[in-house]
């Protein structure tokens, strides 16, 4: 059942009541009883946050089910205010990215983010709705669950391969949920895993800004990390995997999640002054190179192309994009989002050169100084990133057991990440994987799907069986215009556009005949958010409950969706 309800709360409850606070001492672990509201101020299924103290501390209290709950009132992702977000069955998802936080524990059920939120107890008593907790809980906004140290009577040695989000979270998983034997975790870059989202936002290399984890979390759950080192190839009979310095070594179950290889021209890679961007290496490189004489040419007009150039377009001369198809981002947000966004970045200086493709790269020794286009023209090059996409990094597997996808190289999985070899798992964008709801496979090259499938396969690895249950929710910024999506667009046929979208105020549905499979939003927060939490539920929504966003309220209203 869906309940779609308005939130009323009194403009004034904290002046009514009569606060109790009270501390035991004066330590950092002092215990705070705090009165927040009265048991009537909050309707079923709405949720309000109070201040604690002068401190600025705040706590998100929820009601539901005629019960009461407390918790943070920030996201542990970027910290956006969780009373904006929406509420699930007992959970509420952030409203900038979708991340999903337990109502009773604080724990984080989905991403992005890694950690979990703080939960407080809550009592009513002569309809005083009271938390109680210690004061450093109530003062900290994220909440690290410990790990698991290893058993040395645990002859077991589960193997992760790869240093994205989904080899980070499985990790993490494995040892928060108990698992004791020995734990190795391999990259084939040289530092510990690192927020890569930010890379083509930032074009910074300072990877200690972004690490996901610092090496002292590994170290407090004995986890092996492995940097400078890949897999050759991996013995689905024996179970063992040998690594690029010929190591070899034994597993009882192995989770691989090497994701992508950015796509190169060979015409192009010969240069110097040409790259991809995939590590904080190559971010660094590209941002070395830049300068305010710069002419800067990007081929690819999809996220990575496009958050370049934007980042990129105060520090050159000029920047050109090309691109196969007539607007950027038409593949995954269509022909009208892509359109206005192309405006924003022509109002931002950005050239384009669309429905074309390089002809010629024209250079002298090993520097890039042209690229032709198909009409013949050509234009100055200084820096050049192709963002062409990127191909599986699976090659590794050819030759072994596991099943791969004869088109694109993905990894074969079902709906709880393992391959066709027992105790063999993969996930994030290497991985072919069931795409919730939907009843089909595909790669998908989300931060946040991602990050959820390392938890997922975890679980699986320890016995602990879990399905695919995660709506597709990523995001993009340009210009500090923030776009917001939900669902899998793929196969749409039709697009309903709600709002103002020359203002960057708009709700955007992809429908596949009378559903809605999708939805993008910019400038509408908690939408995005909202639709997803609708989807996960496993309720649907259709066309004609689209129009004019008939299926909400005319205010910020909170979405509860009972899981059927």
């Amino acid at each position: 059942m869906l309940y779609i309800r308005r939130q009323v709360f009194r403009s004034s409850v904290c002046s009514q009541l009569r606060v109790f606070c009270r501390t035991m001492s004066g330590s950092s672990d002092d215990i705070v009883e705090h009165i927040v509201c009265r048991e009537n101020d909050i309707p079923e299924n709405g949720m309000q946050e109070f201040e604690i103290g002068n401190n600025g501390n705040k706590v998100l209290i929820v009601k539901q089910k005629n019960q009461f709950f407390a918790v943070g009132s920030k996201c542990s992702h970027f910290g956006a205010p969780l009373v904006k977000g929406a509420l699930g069955n007992g959970r509420v998802r952030c409203p900038w990215h979708g991340a999903c936080f337990n109502l009773k524990t604080g724990d984080i059920e989905d991403y992005p983010g890694f950690d979990n939120i703080p939960s407080f107890k809550v009592s009513v008593n002569n309809g005083n709705v009271k938390i109680s907790t210690k004061r450093s809980i109530l003062e900290n906004s994220k909440f690290i669950k410990p790990l698991t140290k290893r058993n040395l009577d645990n002859t077991q040695t589960f193997i992760v391969v790869g240093g994205g989000p989904a080899g980070a979270s499985c990790v993490q998983t494995l040892r928060q949920e108990g698992y004791d034997g020995r734990l190795l975790f391999i990259t084939k870059e040289n530092c510990l895993p690192y927020d890569r989202t930010k890379l083509s936002k930032t074009l910074s290399s300072d990877i200690s800004s972004i690490l996901l984890r610092p090496q002292q979390y590994y170290d407090s759950g004995d986890v092996e990390v492995l940097t400078n080192t890949s897999l050759e190839s991996v013995d689905t009979t024996s179970k063992t995997l040998k690594l690029t310095n010929n190591e070899q070594i034994p597993f009882d179950a192995l989770f691989i999640a090497t994701g992508m290889i950015p796509r190169t021209v060979p015409d192009a890679s010969k240069f110097n002054n040409v790259f991809t961007l995939r590590t904080a290496s190559d971010a660094g490189k590209i941002s070395q190179h830049l300068s305010s004489d710069c002419h800067l040419v990007i081929i690819g007009s999809s996220f990575i192309g496009m958050e370049v150039a934007a980042t990129a377009s105060s520090k050159v001369k000029s920047v050109n994009v090309i691109g196969r198809s007539a607007v950027p981002f038409i593949e995954s947000l269509g022909k009208e989002l892509g359109e206005r966004v192309q405006e924003l970045c022509q109002s931002k200086g950005i050239s384009f050169k669309m429905k074309t493709s390089v002809q010629n790269f024209i250079g002298y020794e090993s520097r890039l100084s042209e690229v032709e286009l198909n009409d013949g023209q050509k234009l100055k090059v200084d820096v050049c990133v192709i963002a062409m996409g990127s191909k599986a990094n699976s090659e590794f597997l050819k030759g072994s057991a596991i099943n791969m996808n004869p088109t694109n190289g993905t990894i074969e999985v079902n709906e709880n990440l393992e391959t066709n070899v027992k105790g063999i798992y993969a996930g994030g964008d290497v991985a072919n994987a069931p795409v919730y709801p939907a009843k089909i496979k595909a790669s998908l090259g989300h931060w946040q799907l991602a990050t959820y499938h390392g938890k997922t396969a975890a679980l699986n690895m320890i016995g602990k069986k879990s399905s695919i249950h995660s709506v597709p929710f990523f995001w993009t910024s340009l210009f500090g215009t923030s776009i917001r999506y939900a669902g899998y667009g793929h196969g749409y046929t039709d697009v309903l556009i709600n709002g103002d979208l020359e203002n960057f105020k708009a709700v955007v549905y992809y429908c596949k005949n009378n559903e809605v499979i999708a939805i993008a939003t910019v400038g509408s927060d908690p939408i995005a958010a909202k639709f997803a939490e609708l989807i996960e539920s496993g309720r649907s929504l259709k066309k004609d409950q689209a129009v004019d966003n008939k299926w909400l309220d005319d205010d910020d209203n909170v979405v509860v969706c009972t899981r059927l």
